[in-house]
């Protein structure tokens, strides 16, 4: 048998569709919960976990003690995955910053640890092998909008000038240029989109809500089959859009 969706999503499409049509404003009061319970026949607690999800979303602030308020659209921030981003030089992420007049900044902190299972998996090594793993916070205008964390087989940097992916004389150069360094020629990327609600610390270090929806990105880089490095890559859907840009055809 077809099971009827929660009420709590139906009451949040209902909102949403209204705030997109226009009939709710920025700055309007969104119905109370008790209004909303009413209107569709429920309790006040799946009235409330409507609100909460599109407070998650971007679209609509609460106020104790005052209600729920629609929030203006917000403009998202674009990062490019283009075909080009290794070849036009320089930070790619400075690039799209500086594009949409904004000023790119980023802090790193790179340790060594052990792979576990699903590292292991996406780098074909085996699990507990040493890794160099590198946490990253990428800001625009000093406002955090993508975290991403970094995955290398430390069998192929140890001892090596790229040994640290943000120290030396070739920090910062990308995983392509750096890997060449070592005589490694890396092919190509594979990349994963896909969303989930933040973890906790990724909620504190992009700045928002627990639970927040995060538009993730997951990458690896291969030397023909070889995967050389992994990672992880997170940023708040509401401020924030991956944009492809494909190869021409030939």
């Amino acid at each position: 048998m077809e099971q009827k969706p929660h009420r709590y999503l139906q009451i949040a499409d209902d909102l949403r569709r209204r705030i997109a049509g226009g009939e709710l404003q920025p700055g309007d009061q969104i119905p109370s919960r008790a209004e909303l319970a009413q209107r569709h026949g429920v309790a006040p607690a799946i009235a409330s976990r409507a609100l909460q999800i599109l407070v998650a979303e971007g679209l609509v602030e609460s106020r104790p003690g005052a209600g729920a308020f629609v929030l203006p659209p917000k403009t998202r921030l674009q990062l490019s995955r283009s075909w080009y981003r290794e070849v036009r030089g320089g930070s790619p992420f400075a690039g799209d910053m500086d594009t949409q007049g904004k000023v790119a900044n980023w802090r790193f902190h790179s340790r060594t640890d052990v792979a576990s299972a699903d590292v292991a998996r996406r780098l074909a090594i085996a699990e507990g092998d040493p890794v160099m793993r590198t946490v990253y916070v990428y800001t625009a205008d000093g406002d955090p909008v993508q975290r991403a964390v970094s995955w290398e087989p430390y069998a192929l940097t140890r001892g090596t000038p790229i040994a640290l992916p943000e120290d030396g004389p070739h920090a910062g150069r990308g995983v392509k240029d750096r890997m060449a360094v070592i005589g490694i020629t890396v092919t190509h990327p594979v990349e994963v989109v896909s969303a989930r609600t933040a973890t906790v610390q990724e909620a504190r270090d992009l700045g928002i809500a627990p639970g927040a929806i995060v538009a993730t990105l997951r990458r690896t880089w291969y030397a023909d089959e070889q995967p050389v490095e992994t990672c992880d890559i997170a940023a708040p859907a509401d401020r924030v859009e991956f944009v492809y840009v494909l190869a021409p055809a030939d």
